[in-house]
Formats: C-alpha cells, structure tokens, sequence
C-alpha cells in the first residue's frame, strides 16, 4: 500500500513540474503565437504573465509589426488596472519606437490622462501636479487641432485648480501657526487670478482621512504642532523678525 502511495505521489509531482518547466520554458514561437497569448493574458486580467509574454515577443521578434499593436493593449490595460507607472513605461516605449505622428499625439493624449488619473489625492503631489500640468501645456502647444485638445484643457484646468488649492492649504497652514509671510510666498507663488474660491468646491474627503489628516483647513491633532523651525522647515530662510517661509 506504501509503494502504491509512494507511486502515485511522485508520479502526481511528475505531472506538476512538468506542467509548470513546459509554461517556464516556452521559447522559439512565431509572433503571433506570443500576441495571442498577450491577448489571452489580458483578457484574463492576468496582466504580469502578459508583460512576461510580451518580453518574449519582443526579444524573439525585435521588428515584427504586431509589436506596436501589443505595446499599446498593454498601455491600455495597465492604465484601466490603475497601473499608471507601468503605463507609462509601455506609452514611452510605443513613442519611442513604434508611433508615427498620428499615433504619437495619441500616446502623448494617454500619457497625460495617465498622470491625471493617477491623482485621486492631489494634496500628496505636487510635483505630479507640475509635470502633469507640463506635459499638458506642451500638448495643446504641439496640437493645437487635435481632437483631444479640449479634454486635455478641461483636465488642464482641473490641475490648475488642484495646484492653486494645495498652495491655498499650504498659506492656510503657515497663517495657523502665525507666519503671516511664508503664507503670502505661497500665495504669489503661482496666483491664479481668474479663480473665485467663492465658487469653487472644496475636495471632498472621506471620513476616515479626516481623522488623520483633517479637511484640509484644520485637524483634531493641530493642539499637539509645536510653533517650531524644525516642524515648518529645518532649510527655512530667516528673516530678522526670525519668521520662517
């Protein structure tokens, strides 16, 4: 009875690391062979196996004309995977490599809607927010009759306004703990003067980072900030009235 268990488990073992040595060492396909798989992969949301089938295709077929096509599914699907890094990888590579001027205003189009999407927070990044609103401004300079030029502008538009309102909350920070001039240097810094904060809406923030981290104009923890250099900035600038900015 032994044997027999002995038996079946190693051939059981046999079966698995054949199995998983036949999906490791597939190498030597056709093009399309790779391309159906990236498809395959992709449409099972199983989007690390079709980067890894898409390494193949591109090492084994360095100038095959399904490469662009699949360079872009990837973009794509990693963009609606909220992968936003990796889809710029994938947008860089199709601009670089494969686009002509017309699919090239495209990428350039899905690069900035790439880095807009990835600002559920725009208080945590300032400087996405600048190379979003650089990228942006550069496009409708570039393109000016494209098609996609006026959702670049309204997105452009909402990133101005996010910049503004991080600056706001940074000026509202300094008046809190009494720095009525670095308040002001935030201020100036990049004004935008056709925005009526009367009729703009505040970001709406879920109840949990409220807690934590307050609306944006106090928090329940603001008692324990000392009115310290070290708390606003140990590289501050001095003047003799020894305010910080």
């Amino acid at each position: 009875m032994k044997k027999i268990y002995f038996t079946f488990c190693a051939l059981l073992l046999s079966v698995v690391m054949s199995g998983c040595s036949k999906d490791i060492e597939e190498y030597n396909k056709p093009a399309v062979y790779w391309y159906g798989k990236i498809v395959e992969s992709v449409s099972n949301a199983n989007l690390e196996r079709a980067d890894n089938y898409y390494s193949s295709l591109q090492g084994e077929h360095i100038g095959s004309p399904l490469l662009p096509e699949a360079t872009m599914i990837l973009a794509i699907a990693h963009m609606q995977d909220e992968e936003y890094i990796l889809t710029e990888h994938f947008l860089d590579e199709y601009i670089k490599r494969y686009a002509n001027p017309h699919e090239k205003e495209f990428a350039e189009f899905l690069k900035i809607k790439s880095k807009y999407l990835a600002l559920p927070n725009p208080r945590r990044d300032q400087a996405l927010i600048a190379e979003a609103i650089e990228q942006s401004e550069k496009f409708k300079q570039g393109y000016p009759a494209s098609p996609y030029y006026y959702m670049v502008d309204a997105m452009l538009t909402n990133l101005y306004l996010a910049q503004a309102a991080l600056n706001e909350g940074i000026a509202d920070l300094y008046e809190r703990i009494d720095k009525p001039k670095s308040a002001q240097y935030y201020r100036d810094l990049m004004p935008q003067a056709w925005i009526d904060w009367s009729e703009v809406d505040s970001a709406s923030v879920p109840w949990y980072r409220v807690w934590f981290e307050g609306d944006g104009t106090s928090s329940w923890y603001a008692f324990l900030i000392p009115d310290t250099q070290s708390v606003v900035s140990r590289n501050s600038v001095q003047d003799d009235t020894n305010e910080t900015r």
